[in-house]
């Protein structure tokens, strides 16, 4: 099949077909943690792999990219580029992210991960998620070459911040003009989109004393919350998705 291009292009890109994605935190009693954000692709692949006609499988991918090695590797060829443009590489440093594609197993699946010493250190992590695409080449790609930055404004960002028994984690809409331009542009995607979903799973040192969403379920321990939200109605009203966690001392 010649759609892994594609594939690619429409996770992080446009992400205009049924998804559903996993937001996991996992936290440490000194506030540090890991963070790991999942993109299930199987349904796009069945989906993909029926509209091919060669029914030649490629090759399986699985590959892992660390950013920061990647970054200093080509340092020499991100320093010609706009600031701007440098700005938006430099905030993927902290990440990782590993790709698995096997059209003859049904797979598409993406993490993006990074470990912390305090969550806000991969504050819009999801963003991070899709400009991740824009570094990685695809198969047969020219994986010497620096892809642009500029056609992936972004028009939110998602703030964490845990402290003490406390955590929280909000989204802002950061360029109101561009967010309406955006919304404008999904419409014709909205069929695809609707069904996805967007799931926060965090676990906790401590057992969950109070959340402020309807819907929330909870691990035996009550120290994980998991919480699923319509992806298409975040897409549409990021605002909304406020969340508020207290744990017990």
């Amino acid at each position: 099949m010649k759609t892994i291009r594609l594939f690619i292009g429409l996770v992080f890109a446009s992400l205009a077909l049924a998804c559903n994605f996993t937001e996991e935190i996992h936290f440490n009693e000194d506030g540090s943690g890991k963070l790991n954000i999942h993109f299930d692709g199987n349904e796009m692949m069945e989906m993909l792999a029926s509209m091919d006609s060669t029914g030649t499988p490629e090759k399986s991918i699985d590959s892992t990219l660390v950013f920061k090695e990647l970054l200093e590797e080509k340092k020499d060829s991100i320093a010609k580029l706009p600031l701007e443009e440098q700005e938006k590489l430099k905030k993927l440093e902290p990440f990782s992210i590993r790709m698995i594609v096997d059209e003859e197993k049904g797979k598409m699946n993406f993490n993006m991960f990074s470990e912390f010493t305090n969550v806000a250190e991969v504050n819009d992590a999801f963003n991070a998620f899709q400009d991740a695409s824009l570094m990685n080449p695809p198969p047969g790609g020219d994986k010497q070459q620096t892809p642009p930055m500029g056609s992936n404004n972004q028009t939110t960002k998602v703030n964490y911040n845990f402290t003490g028994n406390s955590f929280k984690r909000t989204i802002e809409i950061v360029d109101e003009e561009l967010f309406k331009k955006g919304l404008d542009s999904m419409q014709s995607a909205e069929m695809f989109l609707s069904g996805s979903t967007y799931t926060f799973k965090y676990h906790f040192p401590k057992k969950v004393k109070s959340v402020n969403v309807e819907g929330a379920t909870f691990s035996l321990d009550g120290k994980t919350m998991t919480y699923a939200v319509d992806f298409l109605h975040m897409m549409k009203d990021p605002e909304s998705i406020l969340l508020e966690v207290e744990l017990e001392n």
